[in-house]
């Protein structure tokens, strides 16, 4: 495509025109006055009207350019500032305010340059805040990807929301093994009671987004927040169309109306820190627990072991301990088979489990032996639940081809600190030891010291 310059073709069009006038300007005299043709259609004459219109259009020119171009200059100029700015955007310092003020052009005249000036400031305004967004939810990712723990993941994810949306309360919901469970709140009344909401329902079951205005004449009742909200925004969590979660926003403001459209934006690098986080909680479980039973193993229940230990010295708590041995176990599995040995062992737990407290740890310790760690239990409530354990098992019955089996454990166990042992080792030693003491008097039998 030929390119040209805008004043040249202006000039040609000026001077060409104050030319026509030039010639036309005599006839037009000798119409509306009483001159003499002679006086005014000769050569002379002529000359000099087409001269004035030629001066006449080299002053527009002249005029154009000074007033106009210079307008356009100013526009070219800031275009140029706005082009080095997004070619430099890598090496910026900062990553917000690529587009300052010297990128704005003044406003000054209420005509099509000042309308070409707004158009060209609110480019720059909506490119800066593009930016702004672009800056913001790749720190919001960085952020997520950082994190692998589901709790840690959802609090600092739904602070980072709260700030960027300018939202006074939230909550993050996700749907895990078939249900539902809140991850993290902020500024909720009861944020459990979340999980039986009809519209958090609703955006699981549709995938689509729920959006509540209220005004502020209005009051609503039911609502868990202690002010009137605005605004609520619930977004569906989607990775591959599965809704993986709910993220809810409250304010007591109008959230700008781009709102939605970003809280989109962090909730698509949200969904993947979500199923990354969800995948890696479930390979912890599968490391932490036993194949068989889905209790602790031994290697990650004597962690816990270790820290419920140091927490009961830091903060002057008893902790309970509790070794558990399957009486004639060995006869369970020749009589019956080894595969048999597995359900006893299984059906065993499930009812040793129900004897227990909640916050109390189970592991399977190795073969038919277990292990409960009772954090702020005394040796009388360590007792207690021994005898409980002990019980509900020997009153349970296995039942197999018609045929009821049943089984017997003896427990040995003991409490820091009335047993004022130096690490959480010698606690398990001095439950072994209360252990074998129950098998030596009879087996079925629970000891605590």
């Amino acid at each position: 495509m030929t390119k040209y310059k805008i004043f040249n073709v202006l000039a040609i069009f000026m001077i060409g025109f104050g030319i026509l006038i030039g010639v036309v300007f005599p006839f037009f005299v000798l119409l509306v006055t009483d001159v003499q043709a002679h006086t005014v259609l000769n050569p002379l004459f002529f000359t000099l009207c087409i001269l004035a219109g030629i001066i006449v259009g080299v002053f527009n020119i002249f005029l154009a350019k000074k007033i106009v171009g210079a307008k356009l200059n100013v526009l070219g100029e800031h275009v140029t500032k706005v082009e080095k700015k997004l070619l430099n955007r890598n090496n910026h310092e900062g990553l917000t305010n690529y587009l300052t003020s010297e990128c704005m052009i003044g406003v000054r005249a209420n005509d099509e340059i000042g309308a070409v000036a707004s158009a060209f400031n609110s480019l720059v305004t909506a490119l800066q805040k593009a930016f702004t967004t672009e800056d913001s939810v790749k720190k919001f990712n960085e952020m997520l990807s950082s994190r692998l723990e589901l709790d840690k993941l959802a609090m600092e994810a739904l602070k980072n929301l709260l700030n960027v949306m300018r939202a006074n309360a939230g909550a993050i919901i996700i749907e895990k093994d078939g249900e539902l469970q809140l991850l993290s709140s902020s500024g909720i009344i009861a944020p459990e009671k979340l999980i039986d909401n009809q519209t958090i329902g609703h955006v699981f079951a549709d995938k689509k987004r729920r959006c509540f205005e209220f005004p502020s004449d209005i009051q609503i009742s039911g609502l868990l927040l202690d002010f009137h909200p605005k605004h609520i925004i619930a977004e569906p969590i989607l990775y591959k169309g599965i809704v993986l979660g709910v993220i809810v926003l409250a304010g007591d403001h109008q959230f700008y109306s781009d709102g939605a459209m970003d809280i989109e934006l962090y909730s698509q690098g949200l969904s993947l820190a979500l199923k990354n986080a969800v995948t890696h909680d479930q390979l912890q479980k599968l490391a932490a627990n036993d194949p068989l039973t889905g209790i602790l193993n031994r290697r990650f229940g004597l962690l816990r072991l270790q820290e419920e230990f140091s927490r009961a010295i830091r903060t002057s708590q008893p902790l309970g301990v509790l070794m558990i041995d399957i009486d004639h176990f060995k006869n369970v599995n020749d009589t019956y088979g080894h595969l048999l040995g597995d359900k006893v062992l299984i059906n065993m737990t499930e009812t040793a489990k129900k004897a227990l407290r909640e916050g109390d740890i189970f592991l399977r310790y190795g073969g038919e032996e277990f292990a409960v760690i009772l954090p702020g239990a005394s040796p009388v409530d360590a007792q207690k639940i021994a005898e409980g354990i002990r019980r509900s098992i020997e009153e349970a019955s296995f039942i197999y081809n018609s045929q009821h089996i049943k089984i017997t454990v003896s427990i040995g166990g003991t409490s820091f600190p009335n047993n004022n042992v130096g690490n959480f080792n010698n606690l398990i030693e001095a439950a072994d030891k209360n252990l074998y003491r129950a098998k030596e008097n009879g087996r079925n039998l629970a000891v605590v010291e």
